[in-house]
């Protein structure tokens, strides 16, 4: 989209910051809502994982009435790759992950100031690192010792940081890097009943400021999340979850002066993990908006490979 001049650049730069944080957002695995299930599960020490994902994104992207663009959509292909390791931190089970998304093509549409206008991006979006620990309920385990134990209640945490390393222009309205650090603490229980498995999260996103978009200075409130979810095992591996997430807060504010508007969304899902192999398997995943205030209102479908080694398998 093109930018607008006078009041109405600062105006549009500021709705317009949402628009491109979930541009971004939208290439983690999950997307915004980042609807995870599983993510305390513990596994025995010394695995590795590395992965390699599809997601489709598509749908609407809800801005402040007041702004001066309207209907707004996204239609986003992208390819994640990921490698994760379980570690023993200090006798404690927990892994270390990073992934780095890639756009291979997003078109942005709709109207500013009532005019059609659209855009196309492709590149590389912010990389993240995550930490996560168990520290109720998980040892850490060897693989012999870890196929014994009875898995009963987990509580866990993690910390994720989001690096402004990519492609941004501060005078584009879209961009896939958000140029500026977000820091994302987590927190969640796991409880099995037989072969369901019940979980919730607590998460927090932080932002830093962005120092330059259309030569302004935008900040943001955190963005709080609870998120819940119920799995089936079915054994040989194989796995399914329904995910539901609600996400509220991120009022943000240009040189000092705020939005009247924050962020809220209802999000569902469901994921499906299939194993093909000693150490191959294969998750399905798709999402979608319940409701949605203010942000991305994006139906997400997700595909990703992963091959596993070491820890004794």
């Amino acid at each position: 989209m093109n930018p607008v001049s006078g009041s109405g650049r600062t105006r549009l730069a500021l709705g317009l910051f949402i628009a491109a944080h979930l541009a971004g957002v939208a290439l983690e695995p999950v997307a915004a809502q980042d609807l995870e299930p599983r993510a305390f599960s513990p596994a025995p020490t010394g695995l590795n994982f590395a992965a390699l994902g599809y997601a489709y994104s598509y749908g609407n992207v809800v801005l402040d009435p007041a702004l001066p663009i309207s209907d707004g959509e996204a239609d986003v292909h992208s390819v994640l790759g990921a490698y994760v390791r379980t570690i023993d931190f200090f006798g404690m089970s927990g892994k270390v992950d990073a992934a780095v998304p890639y756009v291979a093509y997003g078109k942005w549409t709709g109207l500013v100031e009532g005019v059609p206008d659209s855009t196309t991006r492709s590149g590389f979006g912010d990389p993240l690192v995550r930490l996560s620990v168990n520290f109720i309920g998980a040892p850490a385990l060897k693989l012999p010792e870890f196929a014994q134990r009875k898995q009963g209640t987990v509580v866990g945490a993690s910390f994720q940081v989001r690096m402004p390393l990519g492609q941004y222009d501060p005078t584009k309205i879209i961009n896939l890097g958000t140029n500026r650090w977000t820091f994302k603490p987590r927190i969640g229980v796991s409880q099995p009943f037989g072969r369901w498995i019940v979980e919730g999260h607590g998460t927090a996103w932080f932002f830093t400021d962005n120092p330059d978009s259309f030569g302004n200075r935008i900040s943001q409130d955190p963005l709080w999340a609870l998120d819940a979810h119920v799995a089936r095992l079915f054994g040989t591996g194989i796995w399914a979850s329904f995910d539901l997430g609600y996400i509220v807060g991120g009022r943000t504010e240009s040189n000092g002066v705020p939005s009247t508007a924050r962020q809220e969304s209802l999000r569902g899902g469901a994921t499906l993990a299939i194993p093909l192999a000693r150490r191959h398997s294969i998750k399905l995943g798709y999402f979608f908006g319940l409701y949605t205030e203010l942000g991305s209102d994006f139906d997400n479908l997700l595909v990703v490979y992963q091959y596993r080694w070491g820890g004794g398998i």
